[in-house]
């Protein structure tokens, strides 16, 4: 390795890289499943012969960064037992997979007769089987009710497939011929990697190639803990919650975080989240130690590309039998819920640490919809799977971006294309459209949900949505503002009727004439929105990105009839904002910080009720708890008349969160969340 020179570095990089740009364009062309070909849910990666990533290009995050495990379990069961011309296809979340959709191909290339690369393509087939097109189920209460669990297994050996294996896939899922399509897009576009790895080889020599592989992997480790080091030392907590549904409403699931940096290294500790339930709100440790690898990259070491040497650095704890590290037989198809809340748990804690480089709270879920039936025209099985994107959370220079894909979601396209829809379905786009006032206020916004209407337009289908942040909004920090939560409508013969588990949708019938609104939730603000400029805000009015009402009763800006800010009544407007929140003295408290809920814990807070009445608040109402630097923690309220008026009782992990002592002062207010229709 002290033979290669820099430039020959950077050539063989950029060509692995190239190899992996040349694969997704292979499967762009020949993919069947309208969300692979056009709106590009699908991933390809270059991994060594021990499983390490090592090359990428504007793959979807969450994708390749799992892959991993994937590989590694196919290691474990084949061994040596891997020759050339064996082909491994997986799906199995409990062996490193993310959830039943995401269909995995891994591919051996041998090179002199030695094993040198596992090119990969992962892509969501828009059906795996299970109970309901799209096998997405929001009521899901195990893992055979979400489709078909494929173990790694050779399904091609020694160049020979194993027709027998295929058949029995391709019988149990929807829509038989999109799923062969999709199994020979990826077949191809591992073999042009293959191709494409020879050439470089011939070009350069093996040796060199492996040499480079290693130089570009100990680099990134390296530039990944300069990142680190340059920040406090220090142990950090954030808290969240997934939400489920029992006889009483809401049972939210906790999520704790405890981050602690030492040096050049980094721990993300997820001991006490709670027990995996049989719902879908539960994800695996290789997509739950994914999603840190994915926040940090993001947050530390953004422009640089991605590969495994970058999370050297960083360990993951994820108990086993929990929500984040889920185990037979219970439901594993919210990857994206528990990918994006994990995400938020990372972002709040590193909101602590360095505030400058984190952003509000990202949209909350993946937003899973599946529409699907047999179209009466075609007399053919059609399932459309839609995730309307929502808005990303405002930071320090800027406000979030609008109806756009996540640090998680790589180049995914996040509004798809009504034409195609509409020809390959019988489905019509009424309308799409952002959604006023759904960004997180702040002095940077939270960015715009998607607000669609999708209608049927003949025959009968089934709706499923699994998805999160139904109930519990994106949040801000730096005392930015929550924004919209997810949902979705039924409309029927003119009436708008919401769904009883919000979030949670299992096979619901639908029928010609209905209508579906579907709405994506907000991104969290950044800064306090007294803290923007009015005349930003009286644009936004203009634009409809906020309302009046809004601009008014948070903002504080007064909008003249020409459209503008009147700046001496926006100035006394905001000051009697000012004067109306309510700051409460933290106390430290023996008492626990949390009540049982269901399967899991919730975090309440007791207020005084001359206090709680200040805020409108009642028993069980939520609120937030906003410190000077960092994250808003979510609480339910406890009315106490043993609390003193003006007092804030904290547990030590509240304390530690909200980075406030004993005798520090506190924002309470009433969570609200914006642009709920």
């Amino acid at each position: 390795m002290a033979d290669i020179d820099p430039i020959t570095l950077e050539v063989v990089t950029e060509g692995l890289i190239s190899v992996v740009r040349e694969m997704r364009a292979t499967v762009f062309r020949t993919a069947r499943s309208v969300a692979i070909y056009e709106a590009r849910d699908f991933s390809c990666g270059l991994f060594d012969k021990a499983g390490q990533v090592v090359a990428q290009s504007e793959d979807i995050g969450s994708h390749v960064v799992p892959l991993p495990w994937s590989v590694e379990a196919a290691l474990a069961d084949f061994g040596e037992d891997i020759q050339p011309g064996d082909v491994i296809l997986m799906n199995d979340p409990y062996r490193g997979g993310t959830h039943l959709n995401d269909v995995t191909i891994i591919y051996p290339v041998f090179l002199d007769g030695r094993l040198v690369f596992f090119p990969a393509v992962r892509e969501h087939w828009s059906d795996v089987g299970g109970s309901v097109p799209g096998s997405m189920s929001g009521t899901a209460r195990d893992i055979y009710q979400e489709g078909i669990r494929i173990p790694p297994i050779k399904i091609i050996e020694a160049g020979r497939p194993n027709k027998a294996a295929l058949e029995i896939l391709f019988s149990n899922m929807r829509v038989r011929e999109e799923r062969v399509g999709d199994f020979q897009s990826g077949i191809t576009a591992c073999r042009t990697a293959e191709r494409r790895i020879g050439e470089l080889v011939r070009r350069y020599g093996l040796e060199t190639l492996l040499g480079c592989v290693e130089l570009n992997l100990d680099r990134s480790e390296a530039r990944m803990r300069a990142r680190i080091a340059t920040l406090p030392d220090g142990v950090f907590f954030y808290e969240d919650y997934l939400e489920t549904f029992g006889e009483n409403g809401l049972e939210p699931l906790l999520l704790p975080l405890r981050l602690e940096i030492t040096g050049d290294t980094l721990k993300a500790d997820f001991t006490g989240a709670s027990r995996q339930v049989a719902a879908p709100v539960n994800s695996t440790l290789a997509v739950s130690a994914a999603s840190v690898f994915i926040t940090l990259k993001s947050v530390l070491d953004p422009k640089q590309a991605l590969n495994q040497g970058s999370f050297r650095p960083v360990e993951v704890v994820a108990p086993l039998g929990t929500i984040v590290n889920v185990t037979h037989p219970a439901p594993a198809g919210s990857h994206g819920e528990i990918r994006k809340r994990v995400i938020a748990c990372m972002l709040g804690a590193l909101s602590r640490a360095c505030p400058e480089l984190v952003s509000g709270d990202i949209h909350r879920t993946s937003f899973h919809n599946n529409i699907g039936g047999i179209d009466p025209k075609t007399k053919k099985e059609y399932v459309h799977y839609e995730w309307s994107c929502g808005g990303n959370g405002g930071f320090l220079e800027a406000d979030g971006p609008s109806a756009m894909a996540a640090i998680d979601w790589g180049d995914l396209h996040t509004v798809q294309s009504s034409e195609v829809l509409e020809v390959r379905y019988p489905l019509h786009v009424e309308w799409s459209r952002l959604g006023t006032d759904s960004g997180g206020p702040g002095m940077h916004s939270g960015g715009l949900g998607l607000r669609r209407s999708l209608k049927l337009v003949r025959g009968e289908a089934s709706y499923s949505l699994l998805a999160d942040g139904a109930v519990v909004p994106p949040f801000g920090v730096q005392g930015g503002e929550s924004g919209a939560t997810v949902a979705s409508y039924l409309r029927r013969d003119g009436k708008l009727l919401p769904f009883p588990t919000p979030g949670k949708i299992g096979g619901h019938p639908i029928r010609a004439g209905d209508a579906l609104l579907l709405q994506s939730a907000g991104g969290g603000g950044y800064g306090d929105p007294l803290e923007r400029d009015p005349e930003v805000v009286a644009d936004d009015a203009e634009e409809g990105y906020v309302s009046a009402e809004t601009a008014y009763t948070i903002y504080g800006v007064v909008v003249t009839d020409e459209g503008t800010a009147d700046a001496e009544a926006t100035a006394a407007r905001r000051a009697a904002i000012r004067a109306g929140r309510l700051h409460l003295t933290v106390e430290r408290s023996d008492l626990s910080g949390y009540a049982e809920n269901g399967p899991s814990r919730r975090r309440i807070c007791r207020l005084n009720p001359i206090d709680a009445e200040k805020l409108g608040l009642v028993e069980g109402a939520m609120l937030e708890l906003v410190p000077t630097t960092g994250a808003a923690l979510r609480a339910w309220t406890r009315i106490d008349t043993d609390v003193g008026a003006g007092r804030l009782l904290l547990d030590e992990q509240g304390i530690a969160i909200l980075g406030a002592p004993p005798g520090s002062r506190v924002q309470v207010r009433r969570l609200t969340s914006p642009g709920a229709h």
